[in-house]
């Protein structure tokens, strides 16, 4: 790997299916490296499910070493043990990316469709035909988890070049402790006596 290159990597949890996918930035553009799915329904015990999701993230990481990890919000539904293990998920793909050192991301899935197609409504089928287009791949994956892995990567990348907006004088510095007296002093014209 080049210096000035970066590697992405990407993940859609899931409590049956975990999408990953990788992709390295060279000279701005995204090429991808990998993509995949960790198929986890043979695994009746939602725990093993979860070791599973931590092995596999950790594997990825010792064998690609990523410079950073984007992955996806779970959306909310109705259906609330769904969320809970979904949420379960995520949060041990995240705890192993931090554990090794890898900075993680996360995107919900409206930014991640809007990132890649202009539209945050867009479905699974939409956002891997623009991926197809990025990052100049033909093949269809049994499993769109891995498309929808490999857009929160390019998502990531995305963000990742937008400039810092210019914070002004006035935005409190991170770690500097903040009151309402402060607030009123600096902002007198939105205080209502």
């Amino acid at each position: 790997m080049a210096n000035n290159s970066k590697i992405i990597l990407g993940i859609d949890p899931g409590t049956l299916v975990m999408g990953y996918g990788i992709i390295e930035i060279k000279a701005q553009q995204p090429n991808i490296i990998v993509m995949g799915v960790l198929k986890l329904s043979k695994h009746k015990d939602h725990y093993h499910r979860l070791q599973q999701i931590h092995h596999r993230v950790h594997e990825l990481i010792l064998q690609y070493n990523p410079h950073a990890c984007a992955i996806e919000a779970p959306f909310f539904g109705k259906n609330v043990q769904s969320m809970l293990k979904l949420g379960r998920a995520q949060g041990v793909a995240i705890a192993t990316a931090m554990q090794q050192g890898v900075d993680v991301t996360e995107y919900s899935p409206k930014k991640v469709k809007q990132s890649i197609t202009g539209n945050g409504n867009a479905n699974k089928e939409q956002v891997w035909q623009m991926l197809q287009h990025i990052l100049k791949f033909d093949e269809r994956p049994e499993y769109l988890d891995a498309t929808d892995a490999l857009a929160v990567a390019v998502c990531h990348h995305f963000q990742d070049k937008l400039p810092v907006p210019d914070p002004g004088p006035k935005t409190i510095k991170k770690g500097k402790k903040s009151s309402w007296q402060q607030f009123m002093n600096e902002n007198p014209g939105r205080v209502v006596r």
